[in-house]
């Protein structure tokens, strides 16, 4: 080989650190390679016999339909099962574009009791005290970043959604649903509650939904509070055209004195954050709760007394608790508007 040839390396090493770049998975065939496979397996942060509980980047597409190919249903029976003949199967989901704690059922009892725990239907109290209490205590938290500031520092909102289809006759939308009540409408009820002060036009919001409606968050904050979500072109597209992304003062509300918004030297803001000129959706599933699964499936079919012979296995509790950490450029934002204020 000669000084200054060319060296053409295969798509496959090239993008083999592409979860360094954007966070998402490797584009391959229609069947994963062990790259994909491998990529996925990293972002599990639980498994027992029941459930899988994975961290899910930004852009990776949960629901996939033919050919796309690279979306974690599509994925999981290949990468997910382990031990297992068949792979594990959604639960819930999150959009594509935002990211955090995700949940798979492992195995037919499992997935049926987990889709019991995430449906909106009215639920009759059980025979098991234990389980009706781990069942009230379940919820999920997110962290999202909007434009502006609520008006109060909690509350809980109670807005019903419909949705309409735009001029294209493809495009599907949803709103808040209208008072007449001629359009059919789901009910959906988010709570929140501000993190801290507004800074740099911005400020942190913890969402709590109390229903699982497509896109409630995104349209409760844009809509219902008047606060869409950083990088949520959809439902805060004007906003995002009149909002001034330069630093500037806001006042701390103790002292008076204003923030001084600055850039840490050498940080890279061009990754999505919320200085870069077009910012990923700053919304991330970042705590859940639920029953453990796997002891009350243990509880029905009368195992426990045989599990807690073995002692390879510790008490186990009624709840699981997991915290996951926020992408990149949601890390970014928070470390720009949070460690970085004098």
């Amino acid at each position: 080989m000669e000084a200054g040839a060319r060296i053409y390396i295969p798509v496959s090493v090239a993008e083999s650190r592409i979860s360094k770049r954007f966070d998402t998975i490797p584009s391959g065939t229609l069947y994963p390679n062990a790259d994909e496979i491998e990529y996925l397996q990293r972002l599990v942060r639980y498994k027992d016999s029941a459930i899988l509980v994975l961290n899910k980047p930004p852009k990776l597409p949960v629901k996939g339909n033919l050919p796309v190919h690279n979306s974690m249903d599509a994925l999981a029976a290949a990468a997910l099962s382990y031990e297992y003949d068949e792979g594990p199967k959604l639960v819930h989901r999150l959009d594509r574009e935002s990211s955090g704690l995700i949940l798979m059922g492992r195995t037919k009892e499992s997935i049926s009791r987990l889709h019991w725990l995430f449906s909106d239907v009215n639920k009759a109290k059980s025979s098991s005290k234990a389980w009706d209490d781990a069942f009230e205590a379940t919820y999920q938290r997110y962290w999202a970043l909007v434009i502006g500031k609520p008006k109060e520092k909690e509350g809980l909102i109670s807005a019903p959604l419909s949705k309409v289809v735009l001029d294209d006759g493809k495009t599907e939308r949803v709103i808040l649903a209208n008072s007449s009540g001629l359009e059919a409408f789901q009910e959906a009820i988010t709570e929140y509650r501000v993190l801290g002060p507004m800074i740099n036009g911005c400020s942190w919001v913890e969402l709590t939904p109390h229903t699982s409606r497509k896109h409630q968050l995104r349209v409760h904050c844009a809509e219902a509070l008047g606060t869409p979500i950083v990088g949520d072109y959809k439902y805060g597209w004007f906003v995002h055209r009149k909002w001034k992304q330069m630093p500037r003062v806001d006042l701390e509300p103790t002292t008076g004195k204003p923030y001084k918004l600055r850039r840490p030297e050498g940080l890279d803001v061009q990754k999505g954050s919320v200085l870069s000129k077009v910012p990923l959706l700053h919304l991330h599933c970042r705590e859940l709760v639920l029953p453990n699964i796997a002891k009350f499936l243990e509880l029905d079919e009368k195992k426990l007394e045989s599990s807690r012979q073995n002692p390879k296995h510790g008490p186990k509790s009624d709840l699981l608790r997991f915290v996951a950490s926020m992408p990149s450029h949601m890390k970014i934002s928070w470390n720009l508007m949070s460690s970085y204020l004098v």
